[in-house]
């Protein structure tokens, strides 16, 4: 008799345990997305952070003409990203000037993005599986390719010119390294905190080229007319503006912007404001 009073209480015991175990899970912190992470409901993510303090905080370049260049004379940093973000600014709040821009480095990006320093990440930031593992991405709006800069009267003119003993430099963090190690596994990489001090370094002598991707390459031969960009690339380098983990509602408003604008033909007016071409369609 006690035994089976035992049992009935065990038993009751594990049916509020199962009852409570459902709605914890019915009323858990939103679902979870593709890869394990949990998406953000709708109304308590990026969009919402942004609209209520009316203001996009993004993580820009300051040192990459084109992109994202500091004028030292004004402060004002300008480019292809800043345009960008200011035509995301103009769609959330209706006003392309109610921007905070925040200096970010190849290798400070993602944690700044993931502590919740600024809303997105739009700097020349190449989309990769690995990079996909810890923060989401928008469509391409940028399409490079990894090239060299090197002095006007060098022998340099594409990959299969690096020898043994070249010393190559880069930016600390980038793809640029990874990819020109595994391209030229012979050649010497020098890494520097950014693009800007590698390219002072380059021009003291440091390196026989600088790599990294195409578009950014022109900005700096822009710079200084004694350097060139060889024609060749080795790889493609889809630039995607990089977006907080599981923020579906943010991904999809970004990128209903970028259709948007490819159709109404604001994208190409940026394109070639920056790059002086027209994109490739």
């Amino acid at each position: 008799m006690k035994a089976n009073k035992l049992w009935k209480k065990v038993a009751g015991m594990g049916l509020v345990l199962m009852l409570s175990a459902t709605a914890l899970a019915g009323c858990g912190g939103g679902s979870t997305a593709e890869g394990g992470a949990k998406s953000t409901p709708a109304g308590t993510g990026t969009l919402a952070k942004i609209k209520e303090r009316d203001k996009f905080v993004v993580g820009v370049k300051y040192d990459l003409n084109l992109f994202g260049l500091k004028d030292p004379a004004t402060g004002n940093v300008e480019g292809f990203d800043i345009d960008i973000a200011k035509a995301i600014a103009k769609k959330v709040l209706g006003d392309e000037n109610k921007i905070e821009l925040k200096e970010v480095t190849s290798k400070t990006r993602i944690p700044m993005l993931k502590n919740g320093e600024i809303d997105a990440i739009i700097a020349t930031m190449t989309i990769t599986e690995d990079r996909k593992k810890e923060v989401d991405f928008s469509d391409v709006y940028f399409l490079a390719g990894q090239s060299f800069l090197v002095k006007k009267d060098s022998s340099i003119n594409g990959l299969k010119d690096m020898q043994k003993g070249m010393k190559i430099v880069t930016a600390k963090g980038s793809t640029s390294a990874k990819n020109i190690r595994a391209s030229a596994p012979d050649v010497e990489v020098l890494e520097f905190e950014n693009y800007a001090e590698a390219f002072t370094a380059l021009k003291a002598g440091q390196g026989d080229a600088l790599t990294t991707d195409n578009a950014l390459l022109y900005g700096m031969a822009k710079q200084d007319p004694n350097y060139r960009v060889t024609e060749e690339t080795f790889t493609e380098e889809p630039y995607g503006i990089a977006i907080s983990k599981g923020d579906a509602e943010f991904v999809k408003t970004v990128n209903d912007l970028l259709k948007e604008m490819k159709e109404n033909g604001e994208y190409d007016k940026i394109y070639e404001k920056w790059i002086g071409t027209k994109p490739k369609k």
